[in-house]
């Protein structure tokens, strides 16, 4: 008897990994925001510190980044479930 393959419909696909990019999202958000704390500071004799301005410049551009990556996964999860949605039919009252 041959294997039988498993399908999954391209867009329950798409929309299951979108939901998991949201899941996963806050922890690169993080991740991101440590990077600071590895750059060199003042005193360590390794070299140049790296500016304040340049940091705050760096976690501000990895908010906004967060914030418009929050966006498009918020976008297209919200699209693929309406038109998950638009296929049922309606229910009874």
């Amino acid at each position: 008897m041959p294997a039988r393959r498993l399908f999954l419909e391209r867009r329950s696909y798409r929309m299951r990994r979108a939901m998991d990019a949201v899941r996963l999202l806050p922890f690169v958000g993080l991740a991101l925001w440590m990077v600071p704390l590895l750059w060199a500071v003042p005193g360590d004799g390794q070299g140049a510190p790296i500016p304040m301005s340049s940091a705050l410049r760096y976690l501000f551009g990895v908010w906004v980044v967060l914030i418009l990556g929050a966006l498009a996964l918020w976008w297209r999860t919200g699209r693929g479930a309406a038109e998950d949605g638009a296929d049922d039919p309606p229910r009874p009252r």
